[in-house]
């Protein structure tokens, strides 16, 4: 099975080929400043009843039982699930060509019965069907649509060109448990502004201390920006394009999993040479399972690479946000003015995401 980095060298190929003309100039500065001087766009919120478009834009489901297990859990949440009509195609380790996938969001987007999309899972492959996307009905048509991990690249890309309000937040295969649905539920059917800070891990419970979950300010302060953000690979792999939205004020947030050390130190390097530091209003980094060091004489640790990239910025920063791959998944809007203390760990909406 390839892992991530083979992933990403495949994708770099891929995407070279796969991009119409258009997409390849060298002017995407002006393309996507004039794209963000459009007004804010945000979905209608979710009602009981609803139909939610099942979408496979990323790796493919090989198991029939996890396709089930995604459909019971829209259920559950009172919404009626519609698959797309190549949610089950395969293209090695993709859900079907990239034209296909891209034609099913385009498809849900255009259908006034459909109020929400919602992808199976993440994987490989959003980036590929980013110039297959029709932005004009998205933005004719806006909806809900959530994900996270490989979906990063699809919800800023959605964002960037159309300045609808996205979703980082779970995916048909994740837990769903309370508190993941609870968030989802004031977010994305009531339109509440929610406060977001972790909580206190289960086994913390009976502790006179905080272990798990512990936030660590690099640099305090409050600050307010429109909220931008996912997962740091996919994210860097979109760098240069015009599916980065414009990080000018903006709050950035960055997750990953399963990338060792200096890959991370990498990716962050790429952030910081293409400029995306350089305006930003504030930064959150949130969880990173797995992520260890690989040398054979010693490493940097995860909190020397992130200090040493976001401290000298001296905006307000902080380290340990539960936002990532773990068991709860929270609903972020992309896009949505927030506010954060950095000295608390927090995230405070300053308006409702839907309509």
């Amino acid at each position: 099975m390839l892992n991530r980095r083979h992933f990403l060298q495949l994708a770099a190929t891929a995407s070279i080929i796969a991009l119409p003309l258009h997409a390849t100039k060298a002017s995407n500065y002006e393309e996507r400043s004039a794209k963000s001087d459009r007004p804010l766009l945000k979905p209608t919120r979710l009602k009981p009843g609803a139909i939610v478009g099942i979408i496979s834009p990323a790796s493919a489901t090989f198991v029939k039982e996890e396709l089930d297990i995604v459909l019971d859990a829209v259920k559950g949440l009172g919404l009626v699930p519609k698959l797309g009509v190549h949610v089950g195609d395969r293209y090695g380790y993709l859900a079907g060509i990239d034209r296909d996938r891209a034609a099913d969001i385009n498809q849900f987007f255009s259908d006034p019965q459909v109020a929400a999309l919602l992808p199976i899972r993440g994987g490989w492959g959003c980036s590929r069907i980013l110039p297959y996307l029709d932005y004009e009905v998205i933005r004719q048509n806006p909806k809900i649509i959530i994900g996270f991990s490989d979906i990063t690249a699809l919800i800023l890309g959605i964002n960037a060109r159309t300045q609808l309000v996205t979703f980082h937040g779970p995916h048909g295969l994740t837990s769903w448990r309370k508190s993941q649905t609870d968030y989802f539920r004031r977010v994305l059917f009531a339109g509440e502004t929610v406060t977001i800070a972790n909580v206190k891990d289960g086994d913390d419970s009976d502790r006179l201390m905080q272990v798990k979950n512990r936030i660590q300010t690099i640099t305090p302060g409050v600050a307010k920006g429109k909220l931008i953000g996912g997962n740091l690979s996919v994210l860097s792999g979109i760098v240069g394009s015009p599916y980065l939205p414009n990080m000018a004020g903006a709050i950035l947030f960055l997750e990953d999993t399963g990338e060792n050390i200096y890959r991370l130190d990498r990716l962050m390097t790429h952030l910081k040479i293409a400029g995306v530091f350089d305006k930003l209003a504030g930064f959150i980094f949130g969880q990173c399972p797995g992520c260890t060091p690989d040398a054979d004489y010693g490493s940097l640790t995860l909190e020397e690479v992130v200090w040493g990239h976001i401290q000298p910025l001296k905006i307000p920063a902080y380290y340990g946000a539960a936002i990532g791959h773990v068991e709860n998944i929270v609903t972020l809007p992309i896009g949505l003015d927030v506010e954060i203390d950095a000295n608390a760990g927090i995230i405070k909406m300053l308006e409702p995401a839907v309509v």
